[in-house]
């Protein structure tokens, strides 16, 4: 039994050992390699990486005024950014690109620089000369104290009503430094940076009012605003001396109130058009002519004939009529009387004469 021992320890070693040795490989820094370690302008190199992400995209330009122990010193500012490749590592986080050499707008030396678009922070250099181009050593670095940050980076605060209705989302970048240099940090000057998707960046320096002695910490607090009426994914930055400290993400919802508001406009403006409009037509078409019309059309009643008789009042008399005169009845200067409402004939005193033909 006592001789099976050793034996059982050797075969479960052999088995977690690859299972082991696995992580180690994944948890290494990303790696970039090239074809040549020297090219003319005109000319490609190839670059391959290792050690990446899976599916992430990558950005690789070629920078002056570098080096892998110091990285891009002058930031993008520093690399032929017009002349530069994106490409995506594939599901083992390997990649595979041509690129085209181009003179960087400072001096070498250079290096190839390869860094991520998107999510966390990673990049790798690697030494190239582009033959023909001017060389000038790097400049003296600084003795200043050098931050870096100790604890995660996190976003304070929450957007309110104004927000729903498009006012520029803002929030808090809270962290927490250290001085690792020789000398005292006095008043940093911070870079925020917001980028949207895959776009670069928008860098705003921001002064922090303090010092920070060498091994000493603080708490540091600065704001971050969008533009007015933005949603979606955002990435916050923090740069000092030229490096990216730290990056938080920042979703951002869509301003409704905006929406409704639109909704509400093209609601309400038509119909009020709608009602103008037709009070400016109940206005202007002609009236008084088709009113005389329609009385002159229907019958005339008195004045009389609106009235409603009160109760017990004795009702009024018929109102006389007039009779036409007869096509055979022609009045004397007399005329006849009317009587009950009928004519009567006209009366003669006088004796009447006979005439001669009768007598």
């Amino acid at each position: 039994m006592k001789g099976r021992i050793p034996v059982l320890l050797a075969l479960l070693a052999l088995v977690l050992a690859p299972l082991a040795a696995a992580p180690a490989r994944g948890a290494g820094r990303p790696a970039v390699t090239l074809s040549a370690s020297q090219a003319g302008t005109g000319g490609s190199i190839t670059v391959t990486g290792a050690g990446w992400r899976p599916r992430t995209l990558l950005m690789i330009l070629i920078c002056g005024q570098s080096a892998p122990s110091r990285g891009v010193v002058g930031g993008t500012n520093s690399c032929a950014n017009a002349d530069g490749r994106a490409v995506t590592t594939d599901a083992h986080g390997a990649f595979r690109r041509r690129l085209p050499v181009a003179e960087p707008p400072v001096p070498c030396p250079c290096v190839v620089h390869v860094a991520t678009v998107t999510g966390s922070q990673a990049d790798a250099d690697a030494i190239f000369q582009v033959a023909g181009h001017a060389v000038e050593p790097l400049p003296a670095e600084s003795a200043a104290g050098r931050l870096s940050v100790l604890t995660d980076t996190r976003l304070d605060g929450s957007s309110g009503l104004l927000t729903w209705f498009g006012a520029p989302p803002s929030r808090t970048l809270v962290f927490t430094v250290g001085n690792v240099g020789p000398s005292p940090v006095k008043d940093p000057v911070f870079r925020i940076g917001t980028s949207h998707g895959v776009f670069a960046p928008q860098w705003d320096d921001q002064q922090w009012r303090g010092t920070i002695a060498p091994g000493g910490k603080a708490r540091i607090t600065l704001p971050v605003e969008l533009s007015a009426g933005a949603h979606g994914d955002y990435t916050v930055s923090l740069e000092y001396g030229g490096k990216v400290l730290a990056e938080q993400p920042w979703g951002v919802g869509r301003p409704w109130g905006v929406t409704l508001f639109w909704i509400l406009v093209c609601v309400v403006v038509p119909a009020a058009v709608f009602r103008l409009g037709m009070a400016v037509v109940d206005r202007v078409r002609p009236r008084g002519r088709s009113r005389r019309a329609v009385r002159h059309r229907g019958p005339r009643l008195s004045g009389s004939a609106w009235r409603i008789p009160r109760p017990g009042a004795p009702s009024p008399a018929p109102a006389a009529r007039t009779a036409s005169a007869l096509p055979w009845f022609t009045p004397d200067a007399d005329p006849g009387t009317a009587v009950n409402g009928r004519l009567s004939a006209p009366h003669d005193s006088s004796p009447t004469t006979p005439t001669k033909g009768n007598t």
